[in-house]
């Protein structure tokens, strides 16, 4: 087929050369041989509904255009759309957020002649989605009760009701233009109970999802999965969309977690918001994160269940992976500190496998006592022996943590 193309066009393009040279001496002249081909020959491609792009080689020794043959067309350009004998463009693909799939066709030119085959791009229709939480379908909430956010996103206009089962005790207040959705509960003083949010489109149906809202018992003082925070992707090294706590939203700071400003990193807290978990530390510095305080009658003792993994570069190097744990405020810890965090993520070398999940809870959670504990009390987290690691081990040692849980020793 190739051969065919080639010395069809070659032909075409050899008399648009001669009647071009004699024409005019001002116009476009070609070689005595022209040629054009794809080097992959590959002229369909097909893209799924998120962005992407694809890279076209030439090889040809004359000079070429890349012309869209689909009228209206705007989410799909060739860059550059031309060029000077061999050479290559990409096809740069918008995402469709829309619900029907679209295609366009793109001719390369030389001269008036085209390449005998169009080049087409077919992309798919974006799917109707309600994602809430971590898109488990379940999201844990306190005990305590009181005003409870969780993140969502969705490409439909939605809205939320409570299942008439939980109504007493569970209340849907409002979706924010961020996509948290505003619930309040009562407090729950006997065992875990779950209630179901209906999360419906009119428009389309097929988005709609139930979501358990599972409430802790009595004796759990804090439940936490962060869930809230929708920042960055999964991959824990890729730290580019990861948000500082400094610059996180009044609803997602009203969580009450806070973080101790740095002063040898120029006084900032370093706790970063991930995607359903937070990350403690930075290069040559540490973070911590401290808790709210507990709401709790009297003084008790509890048990702290938490989830780590340590970090790892894209390339396969690892951090140091001390996490130290400590109180502000009445209680004492009894835990072996510091924590050796020695779970840590696939890199892009994909050490572990495809299967493999660094927050599975029998690598991932660790666990300690504080005794004494009152109302004022809160907890700390710290990635590393002192805020400046200058000149401690690596001078790396950033921790990932999620799933923190507190509750009454009976």
């Amino acid at each position: 087929m190739k051969s065919l193309i080639h010395y069809f066009l070659g032909g075409l393009l050899y008399v648009v050369a001669a009647c071009s040279f004699a024409a005019c001496d001002d116009e476009e002249t070609y070689p005595d041989n022209p040629y054009l081909h794809l080097e992959n020959e590959q002229t369909t491609f097909e893209a799924g509904a998120s962005k992407t792009e694809y890279t076209v080689t030439v090889r040809s020794n004359c000079p070429w255009q890349v012309v869209c043959r689909t009228e209206g067309t705007d989410w799909v350009r060739a860059f550059p759309d031309e060029g000077d004998k061999d050479g290559h463009f990409n096809l740069i693909v918008s995402a469709n957020s829309g619900f029907q799939a679209r295609q366009a066709e793109f001719a390369l030119v030389v001269g008036e002649q085209e390449y005998p085959i169009l080049l087409c791009v077919n992309q798919a229709a974006s799917v109707p989605t309600i994602t809430v939480g971590d898109g488990s379908g379940t999201v844990r909430v306190p005990s305590a009760g009181g005003p409870v956010t969780v993140t969502s996103q969705a490409n439909v206009e939605w809205t939320c009701s409570v299942d008439a089962a939980a109504q007493d005790w569970l209340r849907f207040d409002s979706i924010s233009a961020q996509g948290l959705i505003c619930l309040t509960l009562a407090q729950n003083n006997g065992l875990e109970r779950t209630g179901i949010l209906h999360c419906t489109s009119d428009a389309e149906p097929s988005a709609n999802v139930d979501i358990s809202v599972v409430q802790a018992s009595g004796s759990i003082l804090l439940q936490e999965d962060f869930s809230w925070l929708n920042y960055g992707t999964a991959i824990t090294y890729d730290t580019d969309g990861q948000v500082r706590i400094d610059s996180w939203t009044a609803d997602e700071l009203a969580h009450g977690w806070t973080s101790t400003p740095n002063s040898a990193s120029k006084d900032e807290p370093l706790v970063y918001g991930c995607l359903g978990f937070v990350k403690l530390g930075k290069t040559n510095y540490a973070g911590d994160l401290v808790s709210p305080k507990l709401k709790v009658d009297g003084t008790v003792n509890v048990k702290v269940t938490f989830k780590a993994c340590g970090y790892v570069s894209q390339g396969g190097t690892r951090d140091d992976n001390e996490l130290y744990v400590s109180v502000i405020g009445p209680g004492t810890v009894k835990a072996d500190n510091p924590f050796i965090i020695d779970n840590y993520p696939n890199s892009s070398k994909n050490e572990y496998g495809e299967g493999y999940d660094v927050w599975s809870p029998d690598i991932a959670e660790r666990s300690f006592t504080i005794e004494g504990v009152t109302d004022e009390t809160q907890i700390r987290f710290m990635a590393g022996v002192s805020f400046d690691l200058h000149g401690v081990g690596q001078g790396k040692n950033r921790i990932f943590l999620d799933d923190i849980t507190v509750a009454i020793l009976e």
